[in-house]
């Protein structure tokens, strides 16, 4: 391996390189005198850089406007950065579907898909069904496989660094599964797994109700809700991805089970899903006095989670995605306890980006890995 020094012109050049990607990227068709007074570097230097950028496809010349011409009275040319020269893949694989989204190297999407899989499907059985969506949007946006960068991927669970899952107990057979690693022979690009809280946490911060906030809290509110949290714009995992669990409590014995919270006959809720949850809450909706209790027990026990991490982590924002987002009055009882029990109460706001979040986020993280690897100074062969 070479040692790079401060005058090493291969690596003056890689930093000029990625500066002026970074700035025709941002700036719509720019002219050489455009980014040169952009980046601050000669207009010679913007030259070479450009070319290398045209070599290699990140950059291509763009078509005339006529509106600035040179002193000879010839267009100037004016260049883009190709977002077409690579694609990403957000991918969201959850109890009850599957869903993808596709975009350009500037995170623009261009496709989606999304299917309905039983929530007792095996792991096989979903990993299929992910793989389905994903050639059907490929085959529908004409993007061959072979131009996919990075895949982002969100799921339940706590996932270890390298796309393991450590415990996943939403869906069957996902406790201990090489998720990471099955999907990358599928996709033959890096893939990037992670917890669907955590996902949808950095979606809200990229393009929901977050977008304002480098401190929040993504509630993932459900059954067993979980969060994701981002503290000065970082996504927070914790020391073994647990960060966020939440819903954790009833399983180790510490609280009332969903079952028991949301019964209505006394008897625990059976079958535990969200068709009979609906109904408990249709019911309390019409004024059933049972229900309303169900619901509100509900309801306390979210209040309760979230004022813990809130204590915790003392975020701006609270955002509250998922289907139990929808409940008529979820905000005001979570506004008012957290008022009740933290020292300064945060901000609480629905998702804006609903079912699409965990997608959403995924496709931010795949994102976030390619533009690491197109602005890196150093060689990928040296990182």
């Amino acid at each position: 391996m070479g040692h790079l020094t401060g005058g090493d012109p291969s690596l003056l050049r890689r930093i000029n390189s990625a500066v002026v990607l970074q700035a025709l990227r941002g700036s719509g068709s720019p002219t050489l005198t455009d980014l040169a007074r952009i980046t601050g570097l000669s207009r010679p230097t913007v030259e070479g850089a450009v070319e290398g950028l045209v070599a290699s496809g990140l950059a291509v010349e763009a078509g005339h406007d006529g509106g600035e011409t040179r002193r000879q009275g010839r267009p100037a040319r004016r260049f883009r950065f190709r977002a077409e020269a690579g694609h990403l893949l957000g991918v969201e694989i959850g109890p009850h579907r599957v869903a993808v989204l596709l975009s350009g190297l500037d995170g623009r999407i261009i496709g989606t898909g999304s299917r309905e899989v039983s929530e007792a499907a095996c792991a096989d059985e979903r990993l299929e069904r992910t793989r389905g969506v994903v050639a059907d949007v490929l085959r529908r946006t004409s993007v061959a496989r072979s131009s996919l960068r990075a895949v982002g991927v969100g799921t339940p669970g706590i996932v270890e660094a390298d796309g393991t899952v450590r415990l996943g107990t939403a869906l069957p057979g996902w406790t201990g599964l090489a998720l990471g690693e099955r999907l990358r022979r599928s996709f033959r690009c890096p893939v990037l797994v992670e917890n669907d809280a955590n996902a949808a946490a950095v979606a809200e911060h990229w393009k929901g109700a977050g977008t304002d906030s480098d401190d929040l809290v993504f509630v993932l509110a459900g059954l067993s809700p979980g969060a994701g949290s981002l503290i000065g714009g970082r996504l927070h995992r914790g020391f073994g991805g647990a960060a966020g669990e939440i819903g954790a409590l009833h399983l180790l014995g510490r609280e009332a089970t969903p079952e028991t919270l949301l019964s209505t006959t006394g008897e625990p809720l059976h079958p535990l899903d969200e068709r009979a949850v609906a109904g408990v809450f249709a019911e309390a909706r019409v004024g059933d006095e049972r229900a309303r209790a169900a619901v509100d027990r509900f309801i306390q026990r979210l209040v309760h989670d979230v004022a813990a991490l809130v204590l915790a982590l003392d975020p701006e924002l609270v955002v509250v995605g998922g289907w139990a987002a929808g409940i008529d009055g979820v905000l005001p009882p979570l506004r008012e306890e957290l008022s009740r029990y933290c020292l300064r109460p945060p901000r609480v706001a629905l998702s804006l980006l609903g079912e699409a979040a965990v997608a959403t986020g995924a496709l931010r993280l795949a994102l976030d890995h390619v533009e690491e690897q197109l602005f890196a100074v150093e060689p990928a062969a040296r990182r």
